[in-house]
């Protein structure tokens, strides 16, 4: 069995390698989402039986149409019915002896006793595991014929509604058909590359079929347009779980930097650690975060990445543009869901981050201990105090000793701050994982 022109579903499926239910009360979001991408929204937790919504995902995602139930045994009439394992295909296997359990993966390997299978809820993780053959009810391929209607994902209408606007402005950012010999994506038409097109239509992308596809890909109906970007952006980046603003900044990222490159600049611009996996901890900064902060800070990040890269002398302007005009519609959408939101403020104590401001954000609060002024209060009222007091309990002190003894101690604790802001400065240089950048700053006198 050859790992050559492996399928996308399949290669879809080997990026979630490693996903595994979360004990306890806690769920693995990424789980909960298959469930969601094979039309099962309404499941939140990730201890139902997965198999078959993880199986049907990666379907989805990569635009071929799933039986869209978790049942393991829907798939045994899917697709066209295969003799042989083949890399790729969808293996339907019993479970014990009733015979309405089964289990369902997609095939990568296979012994004389032995097929090995990539799947979902396999020791409770998305891991590959050899079943015995003589488990093997049916080997299916998908059909030919692709899905280009509406997306399977069950969301709400406002959801839908969000992600046709989001996608406007993606339209309205690419335009129509080019084929710029400075472009390394090569022929685009509405922003879809040909890889990405031929990838969807489960086509091979080599000599013989490149004048055919580019001709297709000239022609590519509006219902195949709108599968490809959600089958392929929305969903996977998570746009449908963000608040209105910053679902359109992160889907017009993902479809410019890719999902992952998208999801890292998404979490630098809540400050969380960029792992490329939208998590329980980004979910939890999203939630926190002032939106039109991080909508500025994500347009921020995005201008610097375009700028680092080779072509930028070509297409940086038009870049740049797009990031403004992006930007503009991102808080234009937050304002409408939360009219007294004011662009570029911060209207929350807490931006994600328990030592960074926004750069437009109102000046941090400092502790009553390193004031000057509080010091100073407090000594001169003990100076007056504590000598006509002092008699009266047994001590006798002076105004001029009160005074040397609120100098020292001010002194020490000055002394003692002083170390401890240098130890939190080596602190957080040590934990730093962004570089430092130069930002214009408009003072008003």
């Amino acid at each position: 069995m050859s790992m050559q022109d492996q399928p996308p579903w399949l290669a879809a499926a080997w990026r979630e390698l490693g996903q595994k239910e979360i004990a306890g009360g806690a769920d693995n979001a990424r789980i909960v989402g298959y469930f969601r991408e094979a039309g099962h929204a309404a499941i939140k937790d990730d201890e139902t039986a997965w198999c078959a919504a993880f199986l049907g995902a990666m379907l989805e995602r990569t635009g071929r149409r799933s039986t869209r139930s978790l049942r393991a045994r829907s798939y045994v009439t899917w697709g066209t019915g295969i003799e042989t394992p083949r890399l790729g295909a969808v293996a339907v296997l019993t479970r014990g002896s009733d015979p309405a359990l089964g289990h369902v993966g997609f095939v990568v390997g296979e012994t004389d006793d032995a097929i090995y299978l990539l799947g979902g809820n396999q020791s409770n993780a998305v891991t590959v595991q050899a079943f015995a053959r003589s488990r093997l009810l049916a080997l299916r391929w998908p059909n030919e014929v692709t899905q280009t209607g509406a997306p399977p994902v069950v969301q709400s209408a406002d959801s839908d509604a969000r992600f046709e606007a989001a996608l406007a402005h993606v339209l309205k950012m690419e335009g129509g058909f080019s084929n710029d010999p400075y472009d390394p994506g090569g022929p685009t038409n509405f922003g879809i590359t040909l890889r990405t097109y031929a990838t969807h239509v489960g086509r091979t992308l080599d000599g013989s079929s490149r004048a055919g596809l580019v001709a297709q890909l000239r022609a590519i109906a509006p219902e195949t347009v709108r599968a490809i970007y959600h089958t392929r952006y929305w969903s996977p980046a998570g746009c449908a779980d963000m608040l209105p603003g910053l679902d359109l900044m992160h889907f017009d990222a993902a479809v410019n930097h890719g999902v992952g490159g998208a999801i890292r600049l998404m979490q630098r611009a809540v400050h969380v650690e960029a792992d490329g996996e939208i998590g329980p901890i980004t979910r939890r900064a999203i939630g926190r975060a002032d939106i039109a902060a991080v909508i500025a800070r994500y347009a921020m990040l995005r201008e610097e990445r375009y700028r680092a890269l080779p072509h930028f002398w070509r297409f940086g302007r038009g870049w740049l543009n797009r990031v403004k005009a992006t930007k503009a519609a991102a808080l234009a959408a937050a304002l409408v869901e939360r009219p007294n939101l004011q662009p570029g403020v911060s209207s929350s104590s807490n931006n994600g981050d328990d030592h960074m401001t926004t750069e437009t954000g109102a000046p941090a609060t400092k502790w009553w201990g390193h004031s000057l002024t509080v010091w100073g209060a407090f000594v001169t009222a003990a100076a007056a105090i504590l000598p006509t007091l002092g008699p009266l309990i047994g001590i006798d002190i002076t105004g001029d000793a009160v005074r040397q003894i609120g100098s020292d101690v001010g002194s020490i604790v000055q002394a003692i701050m002083g170390v401890l802001g240098t130890l939190m400065t080596l602190y957080g240089r040590a934990r730093a994982t962004s570089p430092l950048v130069r930002r214009e700053m408009n003072v008003r006198l």
